[in-house]
């Protein structure tokens, strides 16, 4: 009796500390669980970042191009040079699409056609000749032969600015092509005076939650009362709240089907190049 029980009593030792150990492990992992369901829960109930005039991502909309590709918000590489602003992809956003960059180039040159074309004729306009008062015969005569010829050069400065014109409209293309490109990421873009355009991903939201995919009535109900007005092109336009020195700036909220497809920051009477 005596040697039998030694090994049971060695074995009841044996299950106690198998039982301790497992009850540690059981609280150590539930300490884990509770703190990890307590960091869920602390990133579920932390609201989401407004976009809107306190800046997004880092970015504030006083920065020049050099402070916001110095916070390291935006990646380096620019991803549209159209019409002489630079863009530029949030952190993690697209590549450069070289193909589309070059379409935005092949736009621009024939854009500056069309510019210097109307250049040269508003100079010729300045210049014209003008009939002094009692004037002979003679500079009657020299007069209306110039007239014509002017006339007829007009006639085919305005031809050549017709065909040139047709070109032009490749600007527009280009400007929807670089549009959709970052309709879902969004991007940030910069002109002479520094950031000029801020264009929201499609999550983001505005402190009133309005943003892609919001109806129309969503966004009428929270921004008639503040000013929303409609553009011509079916966008709307509201300018943006006071504070954070970004007077000028308006919010776009682009429509399709109805709803809000996009949402920028612009600020207006600034230029690209």
């Amino acid at each position: 009796m005596g040697e039998k029980r030694g090994p049971v009593r060695v074995l009841g030792a044996g299950i106690m500390v198998a039982l301790v150990v497992a009850g540690a492990a059981a609280c150590e992992g539930g300490g884990r669980s509770a703190d990890a369901a307590a960091a869920a829960s602390s990133a579920a109930s932390t609201p989401p970042e407004p976009f809107g005039m306190g800046g997004y991502r880092g970015l504030k909309l006083s920065m020049t191009k050099d402070e916001a590709l110095a916070s390291g918000a935006l990646e380096a590489a620019p991803v549209s040079l159209l019409n002489g602003c630079t863009d530029f992809a949030y952190k993690g956003g697209p590549a450069p699409d070289p193909v589309r960059m070059a379409a935005e180039a092949d736009a621009r040159a024939k854009s500056d056609k069309v510019t210097a074309k109307l250049d040269e004729i508003k100079a010729k306009t300045k210049t014209r000749e003008t009939l002094p008062p009692g004037a002979s015969l003679k500079q009657m005569q020299e007069y209306n032969s110039h007239e014509a010829e002017r006339l007829k050069e007009q006639a085919a400065d305005m031809k050549e600015l017709s065909e040139l014109s047709k070109d032009a409209e490749a600007l527009t293309t280009a400007r929807k092509n670089r549009d959709l490109a970052f309709l879902a990421t969004g991007r940030v873009g910069f002109g002479t005076e520094g950031l000029r355009e801020l264009v929201a991903p499609a999550g983001a939201r505005t402190a009133d939650g309005i943003g892609a995919g919001s109806t129309e009535d969503e966004l009428k109900q929270a921004y008639d009362a503040k000013g929303l007005k409609s553009a011509k092109d079916g966008t709307y336009e509201l300018e943006a709240e006071g504070g954070h020195g970004g007077q000028g700036w308006f919010y776009e909220f682009t429509m399709d089907g109805g709803k809000v497809s996009g949402l920028a920051l612009v600020k207006h009477g600034t230029y690209c190049s």
